[in-house]
């Protein structure tokens, strides 16, 4: 059936779609695979490294052509290969450059990789320090042309590209199925396994949150609404100003659902506000808060209170269900400058949108002095409230009786996201050094 797309290139909200998914399975040592049968037409791509793409429409004999093309045969590499072996000068400077360069888009990929000079590299950074990235500003006009030199480089020296791994023979037990949603304009944020084993993924630039259902192949949309005052890209406008195509004034960021009553809470990372929707009902509920900014990851304790972090405010915040009240936790800052941007982080953000660019006066520092960034946030057994703090290399601590705040150092770079286990120790990633840390708490 054809894709509905009259909804401004998407697909109409509340009538539920068929979508075909792609499916990709792994040979096993013997070269074969299998996939159940369909009435539907299927068209099959075979792939294996060092041999050229074959497509076919129905099943039949099979003879893979060799790749004998060096360029051709380095593109096939996967993105981190790329990465690895790009030089950028010092081992401290690669890390900032996976920091502030890939927290939203995977480097070393076809894309980013791509013949670009100078004075290109130096838009792309200004266009993505419009958008949030925080790159040192002496890094700023030393990368456009290392990043440019760097890639060329590679691209004149393929033998400095190491060998991929080989797919390992485990894979064969794997399936990968793939729904289509949304389009090339979606930023398909982050998504949970709702208790009706129903998916759900909210759409970051488009406000919308598709809910597929597995075993029927269906995907629906639900459009998170928009209130009267609100304005496009919401209080952060400018960071949108120039994207071809958007319909976000919330930007839909993370989620979290109710084990009492299956209700998704969604962080709108461009308003001071909390969104709950209704998988039942269908409905949603916006509730507005009186402080904070940007909210970002999500968690509900085992008294359903709902606990997000405000990633640009240097804050968590607590939205307490029964009372139907917020209430806002800062954790410390390191300096007095990194006190007043914090507090007025909004104020900075509309000088933004009425076109001042912040990045021409406001030095960003090596320590990121002024946007510590509280990033991931996790809730223990025992209802202990704990957050990654990605640009201080530090983890906070909040005790949900008592709201005492404690941050501890790490002692690798950028912790990002934190997990717990059963015996309530955490798991963390360290994004700027390719770690998983495990801490304990009772030992500490």
């Amino acid at each position: 059936s054809a894709v509905d797309i009259s909804d401004n290139g998407y697909q109409k909200p509340l009538l539920p779609q068929i979508v075909f998914p792609e499916i990709t399975k792994f040979t096993n040592d013997k070269g074969e695979v299998f996939f159940a049968k369909t009435k539907q037409p299927v068209k099959y791509r075979l792939r294996k490294m060092g041999f050229k793409d074959l497509e076919m429409i129905n099943d039949q004999k099979i003879i893979l052509e060799k790749e004998n093309d060096l360029e051709k045969l380095a593109e096939q590499k996967p993105a981190n290969i790329w990465l690895g072996a790009l030089d950028l000068g010092n081992a401290q400077d690669k890390i900032i450059f996976k920091m502030q360069c890939g927290f939203c888009h995977q480097q070393g990929t076809s894309f980013t990789r791509a013949p670009r000079n100078p004075s290109e590299w130096k838009e792309v950074n200004s266009r993505m320090i419009r958008y949030g990235s925080r790159l040192p500003s002496d890094l700023q006009k030393t990368f456009p042309q290392k990043l440019s030199d760097g890639y060329q480089k590679l691209r004149n020296h393929l033998e400095l590209l190491a060998e991929a791994p080989s797919w390992q023979s485990d894979l064969a037990r794997v399936t990968l199925t793939e729904w289509p949603i949304g389009d090339s304009m979606s930023q398909v944020h982050d998504m949970i396994v709702g208790i009706n084993k129903n998916i759900y993924v909210a759409d970051n630039i488009q406000d919308r949150l598709y809910e597929i259902n597995p075993s029927l192949n269906t995907v629906t949309v639900y459009k998170i609404p928009h209130l009267k005052n609100d304005v496009a890209g919401g209080l952060i406008a400018a960071r949108l100003k120039e994207f071809p195509k958007h319909d976000s004034t919330s930007n839909a960021h993370s989620l979290v659902q109710s084990k009492r009553d299956g209700h998704i809470f969604i962080t709108p990372s461009a308003q001071r506000r909390l969104i709950e929707f209704d998988p039942v009902n269908k409905s949603f509920l916006l509730h507005e808060m009186s402080e904070g900014f940007y909210p970002h990851t999500i968690r509900i304790d085992s008294q359903d209170n709902v606990w997000f972090t405000l990633a640009l405010s240097n804050q968590v915040a607590k939205f307490d269900r029964q009372k139907k009240s917020f209430s806002y936790f800062d954790l410390p800052a390191r300096s007095f400058k990194e006190k007043m941007i914090t507090q007025n982080i909004g104020f900075l953000f509309k000088l933004m949108s009425w076109g001042i660019p912040l990045s021409n006066w406001l030095k960003i520092e090596r320590d990121f002095n002024g946007t510590p960034l509280v990033y991931g946030i996790e809730i223990t057994n025992d209802d202990t409230v704990w957050v990654a703090r990605l640009h201080t290399n530090e983890i906070g601590r909040i005790d949900s009786k008592t709201h005492k705040v404690e941050m501890i150092k790490t002692p690798f770079w950028v912790p990002r996201r934190l997990r717990a286990d059963k015996d309530n120790n955490l798991w963390i990633t360290s994004f700027g050094e390719s770690k998983i840390a495990k801490y304990s708490p009772q030992d500490k």
